[in-house]
């Protein structure tokens, strides 16, 4: 859940951004650290883990508008998609304001995806919480590669309700803006909607 820094006048959100080993977390978070101004971020921290080319977690604060007077930040987080990693994908899902699932579009990453989707509701259900009550979006992502499986088969194998579904490529930018874009508008809207 979002916190109030009334000192700095600031609402804090979390977002997570979750889905297989090797999906392309790791790369909308990069995408986007490199085409923010050095004023609008911070330091992005992240921590390998062994064997995982994934990063660990990449925190980036956002600054984007106000909700009921407050400034609002937004803190991304990914996670590791290796199941191993369960204590740590825990730890970063508590207290999140909204979720990203990123697919790999290929054929032979479907099973992962689904296995991903799967530890994420089962994730959200031991903290007390789920994938519908919460800001959601879908991103499609690698979709420049020649086998990437159509868009409607993965989006009816892969959504779980009435959340945005955003084709990307992270490699090269294209969805990454967009998808977070959507992602922050359904965090502030709940939020100011909730005030």
């Amino acid at each position: 859940m979002s916190s109030i820094n009334r000192a700095a006048g600031e609402i804090h959100c979390k977002l997570v951004y979750y889905g297989p080993g090797l999906g392309g977390k790791t790369s909308n978070l990069q995408y986007l650290y490199s085409q923010l101004p050095p004023e609008r971020r911070s330091q992005m921290i992240s921590l390998a883990t062994e064997g995982d080319r994934t990063l660990f977690f990449d925190f980036l604060p956002l600054e984007l508008g106000q909700v009921r007077g407050f400034r609002t930040r937004l803190h991304l987080y990914t996670v590791p998609g290796q199941v191993f990693y369960k204590s740590s994908r825990l730890m970063i899902l508590r207290n999140t304001d909204g979720i990203c699932f990123v697919a790999d579009s290929q054929p032979e990453r479907q099973e992962a995806n689904l296995e991903a989707l799967a530890d994420l509701e089962s994730n959200l259900s031991e903290l007390g919480q789920k994938l519908a009550d919460l800001p959601y979006v879908l991103q499609l992502n690698k979709r420049d590669l020649p086998t990437a499986l159509p868009v409607e088969e993965l989006t009816a194998n892969l959504r779980r309700g009435q959340e945005p579904v955003i084709s990307a490529c992270a490699a090269n930018g294209e969805g990454v803006a967009e998808t977070l874009q959507e992602l922050a508008r359904r965090v502030l809207a709940r939020l100011a909607a909730t005030g």
